[in-house]
């Protein structure tokens, strides 16, 4: 059997820059010719098919999308996940379930979140919108937090990612 793939996953809430930044990292693995997939929430909305913006919705779409990427980790393959995520449970879950298992938390100020507000979340007034009215477990045991107000360009936040990932 190959060598198992690792599940870097981006974690943060909407317009952190969990897929601006992943995205980034997954080209760079791409670029050393390793075995990369990579899933955003929309894409596994998208791959499950959308049930819905609740609670119970989002904890099954994680948990679904969990499992898939495990497996796709466990037959070699390197899988980088940008998706809110909002529930200590599922973390937990990929901690104990998924032996190569990266967690980066982008963390941002309210200030900034509501800045960038690129799909209009924080300022339209929308429902169920994680981090307003739905609960949002903030990551408690990330392997690493990514402050990103704006103090590092998204190559810099990569590439020190990388190194902290003997990645280079």
């Amino acid at each position: 059997m190959s060598e198992k793939g690792t599940v870097y996953f981006f974690t943060g809430l909407a317009g952190a820059g969990k897929t601006t930044i992943g995205g980034l990292f997954y080209r760079r693995l791409r670029e050393q010719e390793r075995n990369v997939f990579l899933a955003d929430g929309d894409q596994t909305r998208s791959i499950f098919g959308r049930s819905g913006y609740s609670t119970e919705a989002r904890r099954d779409a994680a948990r679904r999308g969990f499992r898939l990427w495990r497996e796709l980790a466990e037959q070699g393959i390197d899988v980088v996940v940008c998706s809110i995520a909002m529930y200590d449970e599922i973390r937990s879950w990929n901690r104990e379930n998924i032996e190569n298992y990266k967690e980066i938390y982008i963390k941002v100020t309210r200030d900034t979140l509501y800045r960038r507000d690129q799909k209009g979340l924080y300022t339209t007034g929308r429902k169920e919108v994680v981090g307003v009215d739905l609960p949002y477990d903030e990551p408690k045991n990330a392997d690493v937090i990514v402050e990103n107000d704006g103090q590092e360009t998204p190559e810099e936040i990569v590439a020190r990612l990388q190194r902290l990932f003997g990645l280079e």
